[in-house]
């Protein structure tokens, strides 16, 4: 693993470590005291975490060489199209009666196609 490598796994490993403390300290402040004025500010108080963990990604992703750069592009396309299109299409489907889905499902379905994005941008490029 080269030095840019190592430095991101450090910062991004951190970030969500924190993001975990901090998720788990809002959710137990919340059930704890439901009506507090102060419960929409302490709800979003992982994102400030996840942001550096953001901030990671973005320094790591400068420091990769060019090939690596277009496979993560590729790969981030990819994640954005067809996040695109499942969310469009599952948002006609609710039209017709389908339920609900919260909003929070939409990053992990799109982390999800990233890394299946990358992957077969690795393929090609192999």
């Amino acid at each position: 693993m080269n030095k840019a490598a190592r430095q991101y796994v450090i910062r991004f490993s951190g970030s969500m470590l924190a993001y975990a403390i901090v998720l788990i300290l809002s959710i137990r402040w919340i059930s704890a005291m439901p009506d507090s004025p102060w419960r929409y500010p302490i709800v979003v108080l992982p994102v400030i975490p996840f942001g550096f963990g953001l901030l990671a990604f973005l320094r790591f992703f400068r420091e990769m060489d060019e090939l690596q750069r277009k496979i993560q592009f590729e790969g981030i396309a990819f994640a954005f199209g067809a996040t695109i299109a499942i969310t469009l299409t599952y948002g006609f489907l609710e039209g017709a009666g389908l339920p609900h889905l919260s909003w929070i499902f939409a990053a992990p379905m799109m982390i999800a196609l990233w890394g299946i994005g990358v992957g077969l941008a690795s393929w090609r490029y192999s």
